[in-house]
């Protein structure tokens, strides 16, 4: 058990750098199995989620080293079965069906677990699963699929799912003709996983868009790859710069992926801009209030509105927060308000009227963004914060409290 002990108060000053993206490495991790050879990618974060992928990745049958954040999968599969203690530790296991059933056929999984922020079902998985001529059943809490009978298909999602995009294209590189994938899920991990795919022989079209085409190879070669920078991490830090106030250059930033949340922002009192690869950010007085609806990309992503109610509480004036994607991601909220913070939660509506500072207590983070949310409270908040429940905050930010330090935050882990 670990806790963070904040210090308040602190303006956020300094320069550091977004390493690859969790939502981005992960899939690509699933996918490094459609190959035997030897596949490195390269800039990855040593957060939790990623070492329990590769655990799983290794009771398949692969061979997986990671050092200096750098990893490499070699060797192939030999099990189809997903350990149902680490699928139900990680949803991110869901993304191996598709490349087991491209590479050995079958698959068996628990049906997977993470952060609890609502329901999370992959029905849309399994229907494209179906259409593709493979079959499905669920027996007693496990997904048991059989893909003998695979075969190419023009796929209509009911409901944009970057998992099941992500899951679609894997499953179909090998199928004779072409897949199409028709409303397709838009964010850049999708078209960073495509160009992962392409990059080891795949050939994939339209990934980005509304329809992505997926023409089925013989097969798939070893790669070095870079993914792209964590947006989500990168905007967890625009949130608690604004929290804070100061002066942060975050490099290795992907400006376009997180203009969302610079929109919001760049409208009150701040300076937000590009500078190469990297972009600086400036408050030097309070935000003022906003308001913001959650949707899939190129929208404002659900991954950061638990961290913008945090900026939300202490902002100038009353801020509106809809959150569309799941339906229970506000847990933060009665924690933010143990810390002073006027929040009003009206089925998918939070309102949120800014109080100026928020003040230290004891909090338990209950999932990773909410966690990270309760940190950037704690780093603006009057007197001391502790955070428990850590272990989820550590499932996407590698070693947070570093990070926050290199700005100048007063943050420490404690071991209980």
């Amino acid at each position: 058990m670990e806790k963070f002990v904040i210090g308040g108060g602190h303006r956020l000053c300094g320069s550091t750098r977004i390493k690859g993206g969790k939502n981005a490495v992960l899939p690509i991790l699933a996918a490094a199995i459609l190959t035997d050879e030897k596949v490195t990618i390269h800039d990855c974060p040593d957060i939790s989620d990623i070492r329990n992928m590769l655990k799983i990745l290794n009771s398949l049958g692969a061979r997986t080293t990671f050092e200096n954040s750098v990893i490499t999968v070699s060797g192939g599969i030999s099990v189809g079965e997903i350990p149902t203690e680490a699928a139900k530790e990680i949803r991110s296991s869901v993304f191996l069906l598709g490349p087991i059933l491209a590479r050995i056929k079958k698959a068996k999984v628990a049906y997977p677990g993470g952060c609890d922020i609502g329901l999370r079902p992959i029905d849309i998985h399994l229907k494209g699963f179906r259409e593709l001529g493979i079959e499905v059943t669920e027996q007693n809490g496990y997904i048991i699929c059989d893909a003998s009978g695979i075969r190419c298909a023009d796929i209509q999602s009911d409901k944009v799912s970057v998992g099941a995009t992500e899951n679609l294209m894997m499953a179909a590189v090998f199928t004779k003709g072409s897949t199409f994938i028709r409303n397709a899920a838009k964010e850049p991990e999708i078209e960073d996983l495509a160009s992962f795919l392409v990059k080891m022989g795949a050939k994939i079209k339209g990934a980005g868009s509304d329809v992505i085409e997926i023409r089925g190879v013989d097969c798939l070669h070893g790669c070095d790859y870079t993914p792209i920078p964590d947006r989500i991490v990168a905007g967890t830090l625009l949130a608690a710069t604004a929290i804070c106030g100061g002066d942060v250059l975050l490099e290795n930033v992907v400006y376009e992926h997180i203009f969302s949340l610079v929109s919001k922002l760049s409208k009150s009192s701040c300076l937000i801009k590009p500078v190469c690869d990297s972009i600086y950010i400036s408050f030097k007085s309070r935000v003022r209030a906003f308001d913001i609806v959650t949707h899939p990309y190129p929208a404002f992503p659900t991954d950061m509105q638990s961290q913008f109610m945090a900026v939300a509480a202490t902002a100038a004036g009353t801020s509106i927060i809809t959150e569309t994607v799941f339906e229970t991601r506000f847990k933060q909220a009665g924690q933010l308000i143990k810390m002073g913070a006027d929040i009003t939660l009206r089925g998918d509506t939070a309102i949120v009227r800014g109080v100026g500072r928020l003040s230290g207590a004891e909090v338990t983070a209950c999932e990773l963004r909410g966690g990270a949310a309760l940190v950037l409270a704690g780093l603006g908040a009057e007197g001391v914060t502790t955070v428990d429940g850590i272990r989820h905050i550590d499932r996407g930010y590698e070693s947070f409290e570093k990070t926050l330090t290199q700005l100048q935050a007063d943050i420490t882990r404690i071991c209980l």
